[in-house]
C-alpha cells in the first residue's frame, strides 16, 4: 500500500509531483486551524474533472486530440481558470492548477471558485486554420457539458494561448446561445475590440511588480534579508519572457530595478551592471535568440540563469523549475512566483534554510485573474470603465484648479492644468483597482500570519484562503 497522507488517509502519492506540492502545502496549512477534517476535505477535493477526446482533420488525416476542464471549488460560481495548449499537459495538472486557482482567489477577494483546463497539443505544430478547428471543437464539447459560460465557468488565457484564442471561444459560445445577453462574459483575456478590457495583457507581470514592490517597503522583510528597502537598486533575474515574465521585467526596471540576468529556453545570460529590456527584445527578434546580446555573458546552460547571484529572482515559465536538486545553488535574496508551481514542496525547505523569501504564486500572480475579473464585471455591466464618470471628475478638477489660481494668484501652465485635472480612464481604473488588490492582499497575509504564529508566506496564504473558503460554506449552510 503506497504511503498517504496523515490529514488526508484518501491521499496517495501516485500524483504528479506539482498536484503533491500543492496537497502539500494545503495540508501543512490546514493542520493548523481549526476547521472540522470534513469541510477541510471539501475545500481540497476537485468537485468536477471533464476528460475527452475528439478527432481534428489535419493535412496528414486525422488526430485525436486529448484536452480537459476541472473545476476545483463550486463555493462561489463562476469558476474561473485558463486554458492552456501543451504537448506535456496532463489530467493531474490541469487539477492543481484549477486547485490553486481556488485558493488564489480567495486570496485576492475575487469571487470566483477554481477551474483550468487544458488542450494537449503543442500549438506551434498547427497553422492558424488548425488552431481555430480545434478551439472551437474544445469550446462545443465544454457546451454540451455547461463547463463553459457567464454564471458557470469563465475561461481565460494561460500558456499557448491568447486574445486570439479567447476570442473563438466566445464566438463559438454566441453560436450557441445568441440569447445571452451577457454572452461576452464567457471568456475574459479578449482584445479589447471583442469586448475585452484595457490592461489585460500586462495584468500578471503587472501585478507581480506591485505585490513585490509592497514586500520591498516592508522594513521588516528586508531587514531580514538585509536588504535596503524600497525596489529600487535592487538586482534581479527573470526566467521566462513570455507575457508575464517581459512585463514583469518592464515594470521592474521602469521602478528602478536593475535586470542582471535572463534564462529562456534556448539557453541563459547574465550582465551585472544592467540588461536594457528593449535592447534584449529586439535582439531576440532579429536573431531568435537572446544568446548573443551585446556586453552579457552566455551561461553554458538555462539551469544556470536561475543560480546568478541578485536581489530577486523570478521564475516566470513552468512549474518545477526549483528543486531539491538545484535549490541549494539559488543565490537570490528573493524567489517571486510569477509562474504557477516554479518551487517544489521539497525545495522550498532548502531556500528557507538559507534564508530566502519566497513570495508564493498563489498571492503574487493573482493580477491575471484579478483584472479578467474586471473584464467580466465590464461584460456583465455593458460599459466600458471610466466612460460615465471620466469628463464629470475632469471638469470638477478643473474647477477646482481655478479656484486654487483664483486664491494664490498663480497661474498654471497648460501641462500643469491637464496632468492634475485628468479623468481616469479605463487603464488608470483598471491599474488602481490592481494595485490596491494586491497591496491589500500581501497586508491580509501579514495579518494571517501574525494571527496564527506563521513563519512563511505561503503557509499564511493557503491559511488565509481556507479560512475565506470555509466561511463561504459555513455561511451556505453545509457546513454549521
Amino acid at each position: 500500500r503506497p504511503p498517504r497522507s496523515t490529514l488526508f488517509p484518501y491521499t496517495t502519492l501516485f500524483r504528479s509531483s506539482f498536484l503533491s506540492s500543492v496537497d502539500h502545502y494545503f495540508d501543512k496549512a490546514a493542520s493548523l486551524t481549526k476547521h472540522p477534517k470534513g469541510l477541510l476535505e471539501q475545500i481540497r477535493t476537485c468537485n468536477s474533472v471533464y476528460s475527452f477526446k475528439f478527432p481534428i482533420r489535419t493535412t496528414d488525416g486525422y488526430q485525436v486530440i486529448e484536452a480537459w476542464r476541472a473545476q476545483h471549488s463550486h463555493h462561489k460560481l463562476p469558476v474561473k481558470g485558463g486554458i492552456r495548449y501543451s504537448a506535456d499537459a496532463n489530467e493531474e495538472e490541469v487539477v492543481a492548477l484549477a486547485t490553486l486557482m481556488t485558493y488564489k482567489c480567495a486570496i485576492v477577494d475575487v469571487p470566483f471558485g477554481g477551474a483550468k483546463g487544458a488542450v494537449k497539443i503543442n500549438a506551434k505544430d498547427f497553422d492558424a486554420d488548425q488552431l481555430q478547428r480545434i478551439t472551437r471543437r474544445y469550446t462545443a464539447e465544454l457546451i454540451k457539458k455547461n463547463f463553459i459560460g457567464p454564471a458557470l465557468d469563465v475561461p481565460a488565457p494561460d500558456y499557448g494561448t491568447g486574445a486570439r484564442e479567447m476570442a473563438w471561444i466566445a464566438d463559438t459560445y454566441l453560436a450557441f446561445h445568441p440569447e445571452q445577453i451577457d454572452a461576452l462574459g464567457c471568456v475574459t483575456g479578449k482584445s479589447v475590440g471583442q469586448g475585452g478590457i484595457r490592461g489585460r495583457t500586462e495584468a500578471t507581470g503587472l501585478g507581480v511588480y506591485y505585490g513585490t514592490r509592497e514586500i520591498c517597503e516592508s522594513s521588516e522583510e528586508m531587514q531580514k534579508l538585509g536588504l535596503e528597502r524600497g525596489l529600487e537598486g535592487k538586482s534581479f533575474v527573470v526566467q521566462g519572457l513570455g507575457n508575464v515574465g517581459y512585463h514583469a521585467a518592464k515594470f521592474f526596471t521602469e521602478g528602478g530595478a536593475k535586470l542582471v540576468g535572463v534564462a529562456e529556453y534556448e539557453g541563459a545570460i547574465h550582465k551585472p551592471d544592467g540588461i536594457d529590456l528593449p535592447a534584449l527584445m529586439a535582439h531576440r527578434k532579429e536573431t531568435g535568440s537572446i544568446l548573443g546580446f551585446a556586453g552579457a555573458a552566455d551561461l553554458p546552460t538555462r539551469e544556470a540563469g536561475l543560480e546568478i547571484e541578485c536581489d530577486i529572482l523570478i521564475p516566470a515559465a513552468l512549474e518545477n523549475q526549483i528543486t531539491s536538486a538545484n535549490a541549494g545553488n539559488i543565490n537570490a535574496k528573493m524567489i517571486v512566483e510569477a509562474a504557477n508551481g516554479p518551487v517544489t514542496s521539497d525545495a522550498e525547505p532548502i531556500l528557507h534554510q538559507k534564508g530566502i523569501l519566497v513570495v508564493p504564486d498563489v498571492y503574487i500572480n493573482a493580477g491575471g485573474v484579478t483584472v479578467s475579473y474586471f473584464e467580466w464585471l465590464k461584460n456583465l455591466s455593458r460599459v466600458r470603465f471610466g466612460r460615465i464618470e471620466k469628463r464629470f471628475e475632469q471638469a470638477a478638477y478643473d474647477r477646482i484648479l481655478s479656484l486654487v489660481e483664483k486664491e494664490t494668484g498663480r497661474p498654471l501652465s497648460a501641462e500643469e492644468r491637464s496632468m492634475a485635472a485628468r479623468g481616469a480612464d479605463e487603464t488608470d481604473l483598471v491599474y488602481s483597482g490592481l494595485e490596491e488588490t494586491m497591496i491589500s492582499a500581501y497586508h491580509q497575509l501579514r495579518e494571517t500570519a501574525a494571527k496564527y504564529a506563521i513563519s512563511d508566506l505561503r503557509t499564511a496564504a493557503f491559511v488565509n484562503a481556507i479560512d475565506k473558503v470555509a466561511v463561504s460554506y459555513m455561511e451556505l449552510g453545509i457546513f454549521p
